[in-house]
């Protein structure tokens, strides 16, 4: 397990060198934040002053070494736009958007994993072929559109849902939380379930493509002939099983929605990561983007281990790291 927890931190290492030559370089050839950041009317002698400041008179191989040597230290930068360490504007928005990402998460397996089930063992009920419907539709509809739509309806016509924001907060441990006061958890809804959407989606068809394929194997037709019951054989037996697949899918999803929130945060005006890497794209904040970017690699890394643990613990036939 060590030696394999040990290739794990490496191959992370060697992902985040990759990102960081690959985002630096394309970041640099997009265009120069300083047309951006400067009015038109700005004195070349003020220019000049910017360009310096910012370090961007250096050549890029420079430029990059420095952030390198930087961020083996910890410093990611400081914000072009705010001024701040890029890593505290980052830290400042993460809350919110594992808050947002982790009850979108809960959503997806309450709704996702029984709906699937059902399907599942009745494939052929006009419930299941309902809800099959309803899945593709999740996953057809752009995110964008339902946002909207959801805004449109709760919001503006029946008007019993908040249309943006976080709402009121309560500090757990340091930790703002919206999740814990009745004005912060109604905010929370609308974005939460957008999110989700296309999770559940995912997460009913495959569970229900694990269960039909569960159903027809021998050691099903074996426990029904010994006599077992349906529910344990479903709960025991068929959803165990089933569980197997489905674990990998749902941890690299848990680090999609982290990630990938972004479209969700700007529809919502949530204070989350998304939002505040969309804004720095549009001023081409360098700084901010690596951090963002360094950052997410390091959580999706973490969260693919993670998933290789729990892997272990449902199917004790797969072992890590060689192990016999």
């Amino acid at each position: 397990m060590s030696r394999y927890l040990l290739g794990r931190f490496g191959q992370t290492l060697l992902t985040l060198f990759v990102m960081s030559l690959l985002v630096f370089g394309g970041v640099y050839l997009v265009g120069n934040p300083v047309d951006l950041l400067l009015s038109t009317t700005a004195t070349p002698a003020e220019r000049l002053s910017v360009i310096q400041s910012f370090g961007l008179d250096k050549p890029v191989w420079e430029q990059y070494g420095l952030f390198l040597v930087n961020a083996l230290h910890g410093d990611m930068g400081n914000s072009f736009i705010y001024n701040q360490p890029a890593l505290h504007l980052i830290f400042q928005r993460m809350p919110a958007t594992l808050e947002l990402a982790l009850v979108a998460f809960v959503l997806a397996l309450v709704i996702g994993i029984p709906l699937g089930v059902y399907a599942g063992l009745r494939p052929d009920g006009w419930l299941s072929k309902s809800i099959m419907t309803v899945s593709i539709l999740g996953f057809s509809l752009p995110t964008f559109w339902i946002g909207l739509m959801m805004i449109m309806f709760f919001s503006v016509k029946l008007g019993v849902l908040p249309a943006s924001g976080r709402g009121a907060t309560v500090d757990v441990f340091g930790v703002p939380v919206s999740l814990f006061t009745a004005d912060g958890l109604a905010h929370l809804v609308l974005p939460a379930f957008n999110l989700a959407l296309f999770k559940i989606s995912l997460i009913i068809r495959l569970t229900r493509a694990g269960v039909l394929e569960c159903l027809q194997q021998d050691f099903i037709r074996f426990a029904r002939a010994k006599g077992l019951s349906e529910s344990r054989i479903v709960l025991v037996h068929v959803l165990k099983n089933t569980l197997i697949p489905l674990i990998t899918v749902i941890g690299l999803e848990l680090g999609s929605l982290i990630a990938f929130a972004v479209v969700t945060e700007t529809i919502y005006a949530w204070p989350g990561m998304g939002k505040l890497i969309i804004d720095s794209i549009a001023v081409l904040d360098r700084p901010v983007i690596l951090a963002y970017l360094m950052i997410t690699v390091v959580m999706f890394s973490l969260i693919n281990l993670l998933v290789d643990v729990l892997y272990v613990l449902v199917d004790p036939r797969v072992r890590l790291g060689g192990e016999s």
